[in-house]
């Protein structure tokens, strides 16, 4: 009923103001319609003559009213000349923005009127142009005038809001007034004429909690103490209404969610005054025991709590942590406990916050206590040593069966059970030691020598007799005291230097000694020579009482050629008790020195070759030497050269040599004219070939008389001749030659076999397929095939 009430109040206003501006733009069109024709006379009121040397257009601006929704054209104005006598000779033409669609105009009257309705916020004027032409001739009567049309505006535009929905935080617990958010809205009507576009800003939901500044649209907070643990979201509407807010003004909403910020003020509350734990005694330090939580409605950082134990039986046995994840107290055991000793622990836990707010330090303490009760639980414990650890000490070279030490060890349970001992032969290896399984003694299976282990260091378990798998473990460490055992030697394999030329009571070296065994059987040392040799005639020792003795000499005239090397027994005692000592050797040799004393040589060969040789003799022996074997060297190298190989290569295989003879042989008819069968070698068929690279016993001479004559023509008698003097010659090769015929006779029915001949006749044979042969072929492809390349180059 409200909306439809400002919506014909609304109507009505629209209506007054428009009847008003229509009656204001009447008259104010005839109040600037004025003529404007040249030399046109006008006669004043008292019939004077007026003359004006120019008259014109006129113009102002016109108005007209938005959104007119009558049934005729809105009446915008009326254009008129002074020469317009009325007799329509004149017509009106307007031109411009909106000139024919939106605004016409009557060419006879000059009446302007709006044919469509006008809307200020998509265009708030218009410029047009107006002329007044001849009617017949269109011939311009004056020059065109500009105007402008303005369009009034009415309030139809609500107001809006930039966002449709605001979100906003503040504090809880702010004071009032405290800002928390501007809210802005719009109005497009025209702000510079009437109460159009005045906005006024009002909170039309979220009272009492807030409230909104009604000329700025601040919003601010309007009860104290407002609490996020009790509400944390509120949603206000803000209105925005123009008119200055009153009545029949257009308005806008908005919705604003405004969330309250959390403030540490609240402490850490527990829930219960006391919680119940329990833990095994078996537990091992770290495990965790249960956990506790105070609860604190503040979140974030403002809801961090921090646990600690403030006091109780237990501060040493237990501490506690916390999870702030969970944001929990975690209690868990700090050292081991001993349900036979003590069965329960109470503990006074504090939760407080880790950070305070100073405004609300009133509002504190934020922290609370609560009591842990822990009851301790039994549990079946394997048995326990009295000792840790345990030390014993054994003297080395002891007798087996030595007792070195008793370990000892109980049930901590009720029950007490029997406890039953054993060595980890893991840690002795060697099995030196042995326990007895009943009362922990340790005793020695083996001689102990310490310079060969110093320390022993075993395990020892214990077990319960009836529960096997409950075991205990402690280190045993055994150490080997010492005994003066091992006498001291020499520190290093010392030789000692003397000159030909040292003088008497010269020290020429310096000696320490080593022991093995500790210092208290060792140092101080005692040199000495022995009773047999202490009137040495060469030598003397002196002991310099740090545990060093210099060796001196005693006389002087060493020489090399009669003793180049002397031997000196030297006693060191230790100070051990009772005392070791040993009888250590000195080898001292004879060198020759220059006159300063530095050593020359100590050979005594080399002296004797050094007074019959000079260095360059030698060096000249040498060369002679080298060169010597390096003739020998050139010599058998060159006889390698020229030893003719042993074996034959194909380039001086005798069966190359081609002999031609001036008659042929009487082919395959002629069974007389040569034997194949003579050619062979009689001692090839029985196997025997001589060897060329054997040097034969004897050298064989070919008789006289055997070789035929040049000229003879019994090829028969010439073969078996040379067959004989191959067959005797041992030197010969284990070959025959090859004999080739330059004839083949008469009468064979398969023609000549001979190639000989076919060089002088015209062969027709093409010979170029012995190419493809293979190598075998190549030198009968290189004769035959090249025929036509030797007639070509010819």
């Amino acid at each position: 009923p409200k909306m439809k009430e400002d919506n014909c109040l609304h109507a009505a206003l629209i209506c007054l103001v428009m009847l008003y501006y229509s009656h204001a733009l009447t008259t104010e069109k005839l109040n600037h319609t004025r003529p404007s024709l040249h030399g046109h006379h006008e006669k004043g009121k008292e019939g004077q003559v007026l003359h004006r040397s120019k008259r014109g257009w006129v113009w102002n601006q016109f108005f007209v009213i938005e959104e007119y929704t009558g049934p005729d054209p809105v009446l915008v104005g009326r254009l008129h000349s002074d020469i317009d006598s009325g007799d329509g000779n004149i017509k009106y033409i307007l031109s411009g923005e909106g000139a024919g669609i939106i605004f016409v105009i009557d060419d006879k009257s000059g009446n302007i009127h709006a044919t469509k309705t006008l809307d200020r916020e998509e265009r708030a004027q218009y410029t047009l142009t107006a002329q007044a032409v001849d009617r017949n001739t269109n011939r311009p009567l004056e020059p065109p005038s500009e105007f402008i049309v303005k369009v009034q505006d009415i309030n139809d535009n609500p107001p809006e809001f930039l966002h449709e929905n605001y979100h906003a935080n503040v504090p809880e617990r702010s004071n009032v007034g405290t800002s928390v958010i501007q809210v802005t809205a719009s109005d497009a009507d025209d702000p510079t004429y009437g109460n159009s576009a005045k906005l006024v800003y009002s909170i039309l939901e979220g009272q009492p909690y807030f409230s909104v500044e009604a000329q700025t649209g601040i919003i601010r907070t309007a009860l104290p103490n407002m609490d996020r643990e009790a509400k944390e979201e509120y949603h206000v509407v803000i209105q925005a209404k123009d008119m200055g807010g009153h009545m029949g003004g257009l308005s806008g909403t908005t919705k604003v969610t405004i969330t309250l910020t959390d403030v540490n003020d609240n402490p850490p509350k527990f829930p219960q005054s006391v919680y119940q734990m329990s833990v095994s005694e078996a537990a091992v330090p770290g495990e965790e025991v249960g956990r506790v939580k105070a609860k604190d409605p503040d979140i974030g950082e403002n809801g961090l709590v921090a646990y600690s134990i403030i006091d109780g039986d237990g501060m040493d046995m237990f501490e506690i942590t916390t999870d702030y994840e969970t944001q929990e107290g975690v209690v868990k055991l700090k050292k081991l406990l001993d349900f036979e000793t003590k069965k329960s622990y109470s503990l006074k836990v504090e939760a407080a916050n880790v950070h305070i707010d100073p405004k609300f330090i009133s509002n504190g303490p934020f922290k609370d206590t609560v009591t842990v009760k822990i009851s301790v639980e039994d549990a079946d414990e394997p048995p326990v040593f009295l000792k840790p650890s345990y030390i014993f000490e054994v003297q080395e070279n002891a007798a087996s069966g030595t007792v070195v030490g008793k370990v000892h060890a109980k049930d901590p349970d009720a029950a007490n059970s029997a406890i039953r001992y054993s060595i980890d032969r893991h840690t002795d290896l060697e099995r030196y030691f042995v326990i007895n399984a009943e009362d922990g003694n340790i005793k020695t299976i083996k001689a102990l020598d310490r310079e060969e282990i110093a320390w022993h260091n075993i395990s020892v378990f214990a077990v319960e007799v009836h529960k096997q798998h409950q075991e205990a473990k402690v280190p045993v460490a055994i150490k080997v005291v010492d005994v003066n055992d091992n006498a001291p030697k020499f520190a290093a394999a010392y030789e000692a230097f003397v000159c030909e030329n040292a003088r008497s009571n010269q020290q020429f070296i310096t000696i320490s000694a080593d022991d093995k065994d500790e210092s208290a059987n060792g140092p101080r040392f005692i040199f000495s020579l022995p009773p047999e040799i202490i009137h040495n005639p060469n030598f003397t020792l002196r002991d310099n009482r740090d545990n060093t003795a210099s060796v001196l000499v005693r006389r002087e005239g060493f020489s090399r050629q009669k003793q180049d090397l002397y031997l000196l027994p030297i006693v060191i005692s230790d100070g051990g008790v009772p005392p070791m000592s040993s009888t250590n050797t000195l080898t001292i040799r004879v060198c020759g020195c220059d006159s300063n004393g530095s050593l020359l040589s100590c050979n005594a060969e080399a002296y004797i070759l050094n007074a019959g040789l000079s260095t360059g003799a030698l060096i000249a022996i040498l060369a002679c030497i080298v060169i010597l074997l390096v003739i020998v060297v050139l010599f058998v190298t060159l006889k390698r050269q020229k030893k003719e190989p042993l074996i034959v290569f194909e380039e001086e295989d005798v069966r190359e040599n081609i002999i031609t003879y001036d008659d042929e042989g009487g082919g395959e008819e002629d069974t007389e004219a040569f034997d194949i069968a003579t050619l062979q070698n009689p001692d090839g068929i029985n196997g025997f070939i001589p060897r060329k690279d054997i040097k034969p016993e004897y050298q064989y001479m070919p008789r006289p008389g055997l070789r035929p004559a040049p000229n003879s023509v019994d090829v028969d008698d010439f073969i078996n001749t040379r067959i004989q003097e191959a067959d005797n010659d041992p030197t010969a090769p284990p070959y025959d030659s090859i004999q080739i015929y330059g004839y083949e006779g008469r009468g064979s029915v398969a023609g000549s076999l001979s190639s000989l001949e076919s060089a002088t006749t015209d062969s027709d044979l093409d010979y170029d397929y012995l190419q493809n042969w293979g190598p075998r072929f190549k030198k009968l492809a290189d004769l035959y095939g090249s025929k036509d390349t030797f007639d070509d180059d010819s």
